[in-house]
């Protein structure tokens, strides 16, 4: 169970540390809290919305504004329906309408919009340190222990049981061999030594299962 008052208070810091002034957070993040905690998400829940916030702690130190990369991980996924497409660009979005509301100017603003916008493709220019940071940050469920990743494989799964399972197989295993064809899934120094082997390992493994014919009956 996520810890509601401690999220709201790590919101108030990063919103602090991005704004010079700005009204009373709480009602900001209680209407984030609110959306992170709606019923049609398995995996795009709080916990991952956690995971997020503790990895990029974990790699504050390669990031240029950490504050701001921490409000682009609050809004990435705050707009999330599991049947449409453009969660990340209406994430973007609110984060525009809300973030100078809070007292965020226009540039930290745009440069938050632009970050969640990036968890699109999560592909960083080499010279974009708090694009590095996020995009590492929300992929490093992928190096997850074997039980942690199971149950993440998991959760994607229900999100989408709207999906038939053959169409559902395909799908996700495109999407594998895409992660597994890029020259790397991580970007910062950490991400690269600590997750990337890791990741790999559980990415093929899983590739390998969705290849297994259905068992009948299952």
């Amino acid at each position: 169970m996520a810890d509601l008052d401690a999220l709201r208070t790590r919101f108030a810091h990063a919103l602090a540390g991005a704004a010079a002034h700005g009204p009373d957070p709480a009602p900001y993040a209680d209407d984030l809290l609110a959306r992170w905690q709606e019923p049609q998400r398995r995996y795009h829940t709080l916990a991952h919305l956690t995971a997020v916030l503790d990895h990029v702690d974990v790699l504050a130190q390669h990031a240029d504004d950490v504050d701001v990369v921490r409000l682009a991980a609050w809004f990435h996924d705050a707009v999330y329906r599991p049947d449409r497409s453009e969660n990340e660009e209406r994430s973007a979005r609110l984060a525009e309408r809300a973030l100078p509301e809070a007292g965020v100017s226009a540039a930290k603003t745009a440069e938050v919009a632009r970050l969640v916008r990036l968890t699109v493709t999560h592909a960083p220019a080499a010279d974009d340190r708090d694009g590095q940071v996020l995009c590492d940050a929300d992929l490093a469920v992928l190096a997850s222990p074997p039980s942690a990743y199971a149950a993440y494989t998991a959760a994607v799964r229900e999100e989408y049981h709207f999906v038939p399972n053959d169409a559902f197989r395909e799908g996700r295993a495109a999407i594998l061999r895409q992660l597994l064809g890029l020259p790397g899934l991580f970007h910062t120094p950490h991400g690269r030594r600590e997750w990337e082997a890791t990741a790999r390992h559980n990415l093929t493994g899983e590739l390998e299962m969705l290849s297994l014919p259905d068992t009948p009956g299952a």
